[in-house]
C-alpha cells in the first residue's frame, strides 16, 4: 500500500532525484525564472520554498543549511543578499508556476516556475517608477515645437498634389 507516500520520485533514484532538484534551484535562484516540465516545477517549488524561508534570517546557521541542499557558494550568496531582503515581507508562497503548453518533441507539459517578487509585470505590489515634475515652460516649448513641424509636413503633402494638378491640367489642354 501506498499510504502516505505522496512524493514525486520523478523516474529517478534518491541521489539523481537530489542532485536534479539541487542543480533546478541554483538556476532559479540565478535566473529568476526557469523553464521545465510541471512536474519538475512542483517537485522544484516543494524543495526551494523551505529554503527561501530559512534565507530571511541571515544566520551562520541557516547559510549552512541550505548550502547543505544546494552546494553552490554563489547560489547561496545571491539568495541570502538579493533574494531574502525582497521576500522578508511574505509569509509563503515565493514561487510561481505557470503552465506554457506542451514540448514539440515527447508533448511534455511543460511550464515556467518563477520567483514571485521578481516579476514585473504580475506584481501588484511592486513600486511605480516616480516622474519628475516638469515646469510648464518646457511642456509649452514642446507644443510649440510640434506646432511648428506640423504645417512642414502639411506643406509637403500639398506640394505633389499641386504638380498632379498641373500635369493633369496640361493633359487636359492638349
Amino acid at each position: 500500500m501506498r499510504h502516505g507516500k505522496k512524493f514525486n520520485h520523478l523516474g529517478r533514484t534518491a541521489s539523481h532525484r537530489r542532485a536534479l532538484l539541487s542543480n533546478m534551484a541554483c538556476s532559479l535562484i540565478e535566473h529568476k525564472r526557469i523553464n521545465t516540465t510541471v512536474a519538475k516545477a512542483k517537485a522544484l517549488r516543494v524543495y526551494v520554498e523551505p529554503l527561501l524561508t530559512k534565507a530571511k534570517e541571515d544566520t551562520t546557521h541557516n547559510r549552512r543549511i541550505v548550502f547543505s541542499y544546494l552546494q553552490s557558494k554563489e547560489a547561496v550568496t545571491e539568495l541570502f543578499r538579493t533574494i531574502a531582503p525582497k521576500i522578508a515581507g511574505r509569509d509563503g508562497g515565493y514561487t510561481r508556476i505557470i503552465k506554457t503548453g506542451f514540448r514539440q518533441g515527447d508533448a511534455a507539459d511543460m511550464a515556467l516556475i518563477e520567483l514571485v517578487d521578481f516579476n514585473e509585470l504580475y506584481n501588484p505590489n511592486a513600486e511605480e517608477k516616480k516622474t519628475t515634475r516638469r515646469s510648464r515652460r518646457a511642456t509649452t516649448a514642446k507644443k510649440e515645437a510640434v506646432v511648428a513641424d506640423a504645417p512642414k509636413v502639411e506643406e509637403k503633402a500639398e506640394a505633389p498634389t499641386a504638380e498632379a494638378a498641373d500635369s493633369t491640367e496640361e493633359k487636359a489642354g492638349e
